[in-house]
């Protein structure tokens, strides 16, 4: 591949509410086995990309752990590797990373040293699987200075929190605004950047000088005029985790076997760390329709349209539905939870009931059984 791919990872979210309170978005569990950044780290790897750079911040202790070998994604190589960023305090700089193009300039000799010709810059809190072969081979046909991969969102939509562009016939992005009040596309930008990597050397510098951080709104909208940036489209899933909300409905999506079997069944694969736990085990009782159930898992109550993390304990006469339970909860006996999001390491008392009426409720007992 003739490229290295930076991954963006820093970034905090308060609309996330507790959930990124001990993680950040790109560590947040998803479809069962997964972190978030795995897709990612699977669509570079799978793309041949040899040279990958995640670039974290903020809450990134569990990232960093889960990033701690290189193995799961095959880039355990002598040439390449992946490599795990950190804002660094020198006498030259006492900053952390004050946007997306400043956490790229505060690493710009990661760019320098490389040979690779072309970078692909992508974030970590999204799901979704591409080729960036496919992506590179229309970058260099259209000769462009940056390509933007773009996906069509349906109709109805609120896409007030994306950058959202306008092409022509020709796929060169006529018209990008970053959140607009009100939207004149349904055509958004995925957050994934294809460009030349002295040339990203040049604009990063550039912003430095002028004391700008951001990365759209001080490179890409602010050379949009000036530069040919195209928009390549996917036609294939994308889901951002942002909110709550699109966290469960992601989520929630991998109940669909549509979706299941474009990530789980069809090629490439998607790779992640992987725990030597036990397969789930369903004890005389257990009741489990339209559910993912991860490893580890031991359940003796009902559990419908829910997807259960790793070494989650359902008890007796449990009843699950419509709800996310993280990473090693042990749920009581008699214990009713619907519509709800159940923090990781909680111990939920027998007999209780947890219900989001309105929207999707978090459950944080803040009694974990474990030091954190």
């Amino acid at each position: 591949m003739k490229a290295l791919g930076i991954i963006l990872a820093g970034g905090n979210n308060n609309k996330m509410q507790e959930l990124s309170n001990k993680r950040a978005i790109s560590a947040m569990p998803v479809g069962g086995s997964y972190r978030c950044i795995d897709f990612s780290l699977s669509n570079m790897s799978n793309s041949r990309i040899q040279r990958v750079a995640v670039l974290t911040q903020y809450n990134s202790r569990s990232l960093n752990e889960h990033l701690s070998s290189s193995k799961w994604w095959d880039f355990g190589r002598k040439q390449g590797g992946l490599y795990v960023f950190t804002p660094t305090l020198t006498a030259d700089n006492g900053f952390w990373y004050r946007g997306t193009a400043d956490a790229i300039y505060q690493n710009i000799d990661f760019l320098k040293r490389s040979h690779e010709p072309y970078v692909i810059i992508a974030g970590g809190d999204c799901v979704y699987k591409i080729d960036y072969n496919k992506v590179l081979d229309f970058h260099i046909e259209k000769k462009a200075d940056i390509t933007i991969v773009c996906k069509d969102m349906p109709v109805g939509t609120d896409v007030s929190r994306f950058g959202v562009v306008r092409m022509n016939e020709e796929s060169r992005i006529v018209e990008f605004e970053e959140k607009p009040m009100v939207a004149n596309s349904n055509t958004i930008s995925t957050g994934i950047y294809i460009l030349r990597r002295r040339q990203l050397i040049e604009m990063l510098e550039k912003c430095a000088e002028e004391e700008r951080f951001d990365f759209v709104n001080d490179i890409l909208i602010r050379y949009k005029n000036m530069k040919r940036i195209y928009g390549y489209k996917m036609d294939s899933y994308w889901s951002n985790i942002a909110t709550v909300d699109d966290y469960y409905r992601t989520n929630m999506d991998f109940l669909d076997p549509k979706v299941r079997s474009f990530f789980f069944k069809q090629e490439p694969a998607v790779y992640s760390k992987i725990d030597d736990l036990a397969p789930a085990k369903y004890n005389i009782g257990a009741d489990v329709h339209n559910s993912l159930v991860a490893s580890g898992c031991i359940v003796n109550g009902t559990v419908e349209n829910s997807v259960l993390f790793k070494q989650v304990f359902v008890g007796k006469n449990c009843v699950i539905k419509n709800s996310i339970i993280l990473n090693d909860v042990y749920i009581g006996d008699n214990t009713h939870i619907e519509n709800c999001i159940v923090e990781s390491h909680d111990t939920i008392h027998a007999n209780t009931y947890l219900s989001g009426e309105d929207s999707v409720k978090i459950v944080h007992e803040r009694n974990e059984r474990y030091i954190m």
